[in-house]
């Protein structure tokens, strides 16, 4: 089954759905296959906490699926490094190590902390002028949300690179009470920072925070699920990414994501069910 837009969640390796999008016995070095049989694409966050080994990579490559999109992120130690500029070996090492998932990696993550300002820009042009495409870049320092010269000089560094905006929703998660550990934790994680939707490329890139509770997601969905449906019609293939707090639910709103989309492309396929093929025991 293709779709015509790219569609996961932040991992593969969550043991907490196993019952949910797994079959509950499911051993962890079956997910990433278990996964691919639902979902076409997975945020690479993996990669930027700590590189995989060239073994796991080889893995990787044997089980993701030729048409499956690993968003890897360059680690944080190149991207929140003091000058971008003296990355240029680290990132092609990193890119030799991911070198056996062909054109899976695709598009590379450039995620910038918060401290990544305007001041900044000239190295962030050199740094991506040196990367290959596709390649999304995600801000996070207020002035690049403010309308200003910055953010349109941002936007016009991005688009005349053919690079992509990668845009960051969190008005589910703030929407929320902090009335639970995991909606504490990720309200402390991630951004506060209104939504900036883009399409500087044919892949435009959405990462979608929400709430705990599914239901409370549609209207924050709602105006996505539009622009989606829109990017699509004019034959661009955008990646949606759905998270929850605990990403527990993750899977379950990234399909909640599908079936509204459903609505308004007819013909789009439903999202496959996971085929649990290993061998059952006969206990009669």
């Amino acid at each position: 089954m293709k779709l015509p837009y790219y569609l996961g969640c932040p991992s593969w390796s969550d043991a907490a759905w196993r019952g949910r999008l797994y079959p509950q016995g499911a051993p962890a070095g079956d997910y990433l296959g278990l996964y691919a049989q639902v979902f076409n694409a997975v945020e690479g966050n993996t990669t930027f906490y700590a590189q995989p080994s060239p073994d796991t990579v080889q893995r990787w490559a044997q089980r993701m699926p030729a048409e499956f999109r690993f968003c890897a992120k360059l680690p944080r130690d190149i991207s929140h490094s003091a000058d971008l500029r003296q990355q240029l070996t680290a990132s092609e090492a990193f890119l030799a190590l991911l070198a056996p998932l062909g054109e899976r990696v695709a598009p590379l993550w450039l995620q910038l902390p918060a401290s990544f300002g305007p001041a900044r820009l000239g190295e962030l042009a050199w740094f991506i002028g040196q990367l290959p495409r596709p390649l999304a870049v995600e801000v996070r320092h207020p002035a690049f949300f403010q309308r200003g010269e910055e953010e349109r000089g941002l936007n016009r560094l991005l688009r005349d690179a053919g690079v992509e905006r990668l845009c960051l929703d969190s008005r589910a998660l703030f929407s929320c009470p902090a009335d639970t550990p995991a909606v504490r934790h990720a309200q402390a994680k991630k951004p506060r920072l209104p939504p900036r939707p883009a399409a500087f490329t044919d892949f435009p890139q959405v990462r979608f925070i929400g709430h705990p509770e599914l239901a409370a997601n549609d209207p924050f969905m709602a105006p996505w699920l539009d622009k989606v449906a829109a990017w699509i019609e004019e034959g661009r293939r955008p990646y949606v990414f759905l998270h929850t707090p605990d990403n527990v639910l993750a899977p379950d709103l990234a399909r909640r994501f599908h079936e509204q989309l459903r609505t308004r492309l007819p013909g789009l396929p439903a999202l496959a069910e996971v085929a649990d093929d290993r061998p059952q025991l006969d206990l009669l």
